[in-house]
């Protein structure tokens, strides 16, 4: 890899433009090396890749109906067209006439009232709903730090990816680990886990000088991508099947997953 392909990586450019954080200055030379160089074209592809990972494990259903809710009940208050009453110039037709229009604004005056009555218990209803609103957008806020977190980690070039399978007692396990020697970080995603009896669970281990260490239980129900603990020097990750709760010391034989790290 050349140094201008280099520098440019570390740059940053490419996270801005995955994220739509460039200025069209930027925009222009990012696409421009991703269209000359096959070396950034692959990193691209595959931080695209990454953000879908991490897009659909933390991806939040928004409020149903929030919007409609907020616009029918803006929608609700009717429409009152007043029409002139017609002069006469006969004097008994004038005080029926006034009569009547007397009549009517006190009803209109009354309708008015209560409709404002109305429309100020459904902005509170509004107000209300704006708030929740906003606190939706804030805790969503704080998810997408989240996520934009674990995605940098996952675009580390430093960050190496591990896919671990199950073998013939669990073929339909699947997990991927992400280990970042230099910044000592490591990362489980739990793509697929067999049922298994409710007294037993799984469990992952780092292989480390001769021992098993744990790094905590995997549960299919929890499906996101997590921090594990990060092991010095670990030669391996297994995955057994131990009493629910899980146990310190591993059951080698009930293993049903392993890879080496390199």
């Amino acid at each position: 890899m050349n140094e201008k392909i280099t520098a440019f990586l570390n740059s940053g450019l490419l996270d801005k433009y995955l994220i739509g954080n460039t200025t069209v200055e930027e925009t222009k030379q990012v696409e421009l090396f991703i269209s000359r160089y096959p070396e950034i074209e692959n990193r691209y592809n595959n931080m695209q890749h990454n953000l879908e990972i991490v897009a659909s494990i933390n991806a939040i259903e928004a409020p149903q109906n929030l919007l409609n809710n907020i616009l029918n009940e803006l929608d609700d208050a009717p429409v009152v067209n007043l029409t002139k009453p017609k002069t006469s110039k006969k004097w008994y037709i004038f005080s029926i006439a006034a009569s009547i229009v007397a009549f009517i604004f006190a009803g209109t005056s009354t309708y008015f009232y209560n409709q404002n009555q109305k429309l100020q218990n459904d902005t509170v209803v509004i107000d209300e709903e704006i708030s929740d609103l906003r606190s939706d957008i804030a805790e969503n806020n704080m998810m997408l730090d989240k996520v934009m977190r674990q995605l940098l980690k996952l675009n580390n070039p430093e960050t190496e990816k591990y896919i671990i399978k199950g073998n013939s007692r669990a073929k339909d396990l699947k997990t991927v680990a992400y280990i970042n020697p230099k910044e000592k970080t490591s990362m489980i995603d739990v793509v697929s886990l067999p049922d298994l009896p409710e007294e037993q669970c799984y469990q992952i281990w780092a292989e480390l000088q001769g021992k098993m260490v744990n790094l905590g239980i995997l549960d299919k129900a929890d499906r996101q991508l997590r921090n594990i603990p990060y092991m010095e020097d670990a030669l391996g990750l297994s995955i057994t099947i131990e009493s629910k709760g899980g146990t310190d010391t591993a059951t080698i034989q009930n293993a049903v997953a392993q890879i080496e790290l390199e």
